[in-house]
């Protein structure tokens, strides 16, 4: 995670900053399961990084992205065409593993895309989001994001490998996205 900028300052971004780390955190469950061939927990991790992404996806997408879109179109773009990839093969899984032999690999893929997509934000837009947006334009992002809170139920989940709970206001991840995904 980069901290130079200073863009985690902004409550916004913090906040999808910490959902990305919830997500990575997913992945790596995911691709364990994956690696020993349990399918239902792998099912299991997707539904959940749904679940982080839904609230998440609003916000980039009814909020900052539409900010940022006249001055980066094209990037914007391609994050909102990322959305649209990742969301379809995890959401695959929302009954339970896919019958099609194909999907696990294609689900590797999109795990991949759903890295460099968290990579593309924290590096890119978010600290572009910083320097190219005025007060006003923040406001309108909070509004979403105060809007999206309000509609996002707090309850409990389940994380896929262990049974605990854990609720999405509590983050305590201490290794960085950008290490996870780099490594």
């Amino acid at each position: 995670m980069c901290e130079y900028c200073g863009c985690q300052q902004i409550a916004t971004i913090a906040e999808l900053y910490r959902e990305h780390d919830d997500v990575a955190a997913q992945v790596g469950l995911i691709r364990s399961a994956l690696a020993g061939e349990r399918l239902e927990e792998v099912a299991a991790g997707c539904r959940q990084i749904l679940v982080i992404l839904a609230p998440h996806t609003v916000v980039e997408e009814a909020g900052l992205f539409p900010e940022m879109a006249d001055e980066f179109p094209d990037h914007i773009e391609v994050l909102r065409s990322d959305h649209r990839e990742i969301e379809k093969v995890l959401g695959e899984a929302a009954d339970g593993p896919p019958d099609d032999p194909t999907w696990p690999d294609r689900l590797l893929r999109a795990l991949h895309l759903l890295g460099e997509h968290i990579l593309k934000e924290q590096d890119g837009v978010f600290p572009a989001s910083l320097i190219a947006l005025d007060p006003d334009q923040w406001e309108r992002i909070e509004a979403v994001r105060a809007q999206n809170l309000a509609h996002t139920p707090a309850a409990p989940t389940q994380i896929a490998h262990t049974g605990t709970e854990h609720t999405g206001a509590a983050h305590t991840h201490t290794a960085s996205t950008n290490e996870r995904h780099r490594g």
